[in-house]
């Protein structure tokens, strides 16, 4: 396995690899975890080549967040990447990756007005500039996104489609701990009792899932839903929750085009994030 660390090597190697072959790619930040490695073996099982970026992008965090605490076990990353066949990892200091008065940005506008766009003013803008960035560094034939991060995803998409990317979207299920709470590298941030009661999320998001399947379309019901649940687990701060639609992420009253329900939930200090999706069958 390479370990590339600098935008010089990765276009060095990017051009030795054959016309013919595929090459997958999974974005990620580090910290990984079995989320990430479900992301790897989709990438593996399509690709002929599977690349993975570690980098802790400096533009998706805001003035308050957490860039300096943001846990960067890069061996242990490593170790993780070369067990699960990964064929290289770009690993680029920011300092390489954005120049000193870098002035390009990218803005979806429109998919970041609710959710954690409104929650977190600028982390979108953030997370495309790096991933384009990103795209047009490995040169993916497909690239890897979590589900857990929704948003996320929905705005990489309109993204990739809006520029004509030529890569292949490919959004991954959740991956969640037995309890049923999902997989997050800040999860290391939350104490024991602390983590024992985020199960709440999972739970409430389940419920709602179950009360649309049995016939609920009002949106505000299916949130409530959630909420009371939440609200059991005494979490520090509710941040949102919040029923939208896939393809414009913005709040319905009626559950009669594909949607989301999405929460943002503080326990202690650390914000956890889940979500589930809903379809009319």
């Amino acid at each position: 396995m390479l370990i590339l660390r600098t935008l010089d090597d990765l276009r060095l190697w990017r051009r030795s690899i054959p016309l013919s072959a595929s090459v997958g790619f999974a974005p990620t930040m580090g910290a990984l975890h079995a989320g990430h490695m479900k992301l790897v073996e989709e990438c593996r099982r399509e690709n002929s080549i599977t690349v993975v970026s570690i980098f802790v992008n400096p533009l998706q965090f805001g003035p308050n967040e957490d860039l300096a605490r943001y846990p960067r076990p890069f061996e242990k990353d490593a170790a993780l990447c070369e067990a699960a066949g990964v064929d290289a990892i770009y690993a680029p200091e920011p300092a390489d990756f954005y120049a000193p008065d870098h002035a390009t940005f990218v803005d979806v506008h429109g998919l970041d007005r609710h959710l954690c766009g409104a929650a977190r003013p600028g982390h979108f803008r953030g997370v495309c500039t790096v991933v384009l960035k990103l795209f047009h560094a490995v040169r993916p034939h497909r690239a890897y996104f979590g589900k857990k991060d929704i948003q996320q995803a929905l705005i990489l998409k309109r993204m990739v489609s809006d520029l004509a990317v030529d890569v292949d979207m490919r959004l991954v299920d959740t991956v969640r701990e037995p309890s049923g709470l999902a997989l997050s590298s800040r999860n290391a941030y939350l104490t024991p009792d602390e983590r024992a009661r985020a199960i709440a999320l999972n739970r409430g998001l389940s419920r709602a899932r179950d009360a649309f399947a049995n016939g609920e379309r009002t949106a505000n019901a299916l949130i409530r839903i959630v909420q009371m649940e939440i609200e059991t687990s005494e979490p520090t701060r509710i941040d949102y929750i919040e029923a939208v639609s896939q393809s414009k992420l913005e709040p319905i009253d009626k559950i009669e085009v594909p949607a989301v329900i999405a929460v943002a939930v503080f326990y202690g200090k650390t914000r956890l994030i889940d979500n589930v999706t809903l379809e009319k069958s």
